[in-house]
C-alpha cells in the first residue's frame, strides 16, 4: 500500500537547469562588460567546467572563475556577475508545467516529501519562492543528514519522519544514481522523470519501476501502482 510520494526538487519539480543557464548567461554578459577578458561562448564553457569540478551549487564559483581567467580575484567584476545572476535567477525560477495541479491532487491521498541534495537555504528559498512549500509534510536536504542521495541516509531520514516503510513510498527523480538506484536498494518504488534529465537514459533502461515524460503523468502512474483512492 502506497502512503507517500517522495520528490527530488531540482529538474523534477523545478526547471533548475533552465534557470541556471539563463542566470549564467546574464552573469557572463555583465562580467565581460565589466572587463572580463573572454568571449561569451568560451567563458560559459569554462564556467560550466568549474561547476562540473566543484558542484552546481558551489557558492564561490565566480571567485574561482574570475581568478582562473584574469589571474586574480577582481571583486568589482564578481559583483557585476553576482548581481546579474541573481536578477535573472528570480525571473527564471519556475516549476515545470502542471506541477501544482499534480501536487494538489496527490496531496488529497498521500503524504508528500522532498528529498534533495541542494543546500538547505537554497532548497527552502525555491520551495517558498514558488509557493509549493505548503504541499510537503517533510523536506530533507543535505543539511539534515550530511549525505547525498547516493547514500541511504537521506531516504532513511525521510521514511522515519513520515513514519512509513520503504515499500509504502514512491520516489520520483531525474538522476538515476541518486533518485532511482539508491531508493530501489532500500525497497522504495521509483519513477524516473525523463523530462528533467539532461543526459536521458535509453527508454526502459533507467532501472525505475516507471518512466514519465511530464509531471502530469505521475498521478496515473502512481494509481497503477495501487491504492490511489484508498491509501
Amino acid at each position: 500500500m502506497i502512503k507517500a510520494i517522495l520528490f527530488d526538487l531540482d529538474n523534477t519539480l523545478i526547471d533548475f537547469m533552465k534557470m541556471k543557464h539563463e542566470s549564467c548567461k546574464a552573469a557572463i554578459d555583465a562580467m565581460i562588460g565589466a572587463g572580463l577578458k573572454r568571449n561569451k561562448e568560451q567563458a560559459l564553457k569554462e564556467l560550466y567546467e568549474l561547476y562540473d569540478e566543484y558542484g552546481i551549487e558551489y557558492q564561490q564559483i565566480f571567485q574561482k572563475f574570475v581568478k582562473k581567467i584574469n589571474g586574480k580575484i577582481d571583486y568589482r567584476i564578481i559583483a557585476y556577475g553576482v548581481l546579474a545572476y541573481r536578477k535573472i535567477r528570480e525571473s527564471n525560477l519556475v516549476t515545470y508545467p502542471k506541477v501544482i495541479p499534480a501536487l494538489k491532487e496527490l496531496k488529497k491521498h498521500y503524504k508528500l516529501a522532498v528529498v534533495s541534495d541542494a543546500p538547505v537555504v537554497p532548497a527552502w528559498m525555491r520551495l517558498v519562492g514558488l509557493k509549493i512549500d505548503r504541499f510537503f509534510d517533510v523536506v530533507i536536504t543535505m543539511a539534515d543528514t550530511r549525505k547525498q542521495k547516493t547514500h541511504a541516509a537521506p531516504y532513511k531520514a525521510t521514511l522515519r519522519e513520515l513514519n512509513i516503510r520503504p515499500e509504502e513510498a514512491v520516489m520520483i527523480g531525474d538522476r538515476i544514481p541518486r533518485d532511482i538506484e539508491t531508493a530501489r536498494k532500500l525497497g522504495i518504488h521509483t519513477i524516473y522523470a525523463r523530462y528533467g534529465d539532461t543526459k536521458k537514459a535509453e527508454r526502459g533502461k533507467s532501472g525505475a519501476d516507471a518512466e514519465i515524460n511530464n509531471v502530469s503523468e505521475i498521478i496515473e502512474v502512481v494509481k497503477k501502482m495501487g491504492n490511489f483512492l484508498n491509501p
